[in-house]
């Protein structure tokens, strides 16, 4: 499994992979836990709203919020050069190809 995602990373060390899902793991409990005091200054809340409608915009708020800790989280591993190609890779995937 791990030979699978070096391969398609690109990357040869199992330390820079093992940093690699380190940086995602605290990226992502990180996004999820800081987005909870953008909601709140946002006014938003499970209480004033349709609970669907409130996981929607928690997600969509989750989204940018997770992209700048990526970046930074990365960078503190000593892994920007890695996210940052991700990052745009990722970014890419909602622009439409001009063909």
């Amino acid at each position: 499994m791990f030979e699978k995602l070096k391969k398609r990373w690109q990357i040869e060390s199992n330390l820079q992979l093992v940093l690699i899902l380190i940086v995602f793991s605290i990226t992502g409990s990180a996004s999820a836990w800081l987005s909870k005091p953008f909601v709140e200054m946002l006014g938003m809340s499970d209480a004033n709203m349709p609970k669907w409608l409130f996981t929607i915009l928690r997600l969509i708020l989750i989204f940018p919020i997770y992209k700048v800790i990526l970046i930074v989280i990365g960078t503190l591993f000593g892994q920007f050069k890695f996210f940052w190609a991700f990052e745009k890779k990722m970014f890419s995937r909602f622009i439409p190809s001009k063909k």
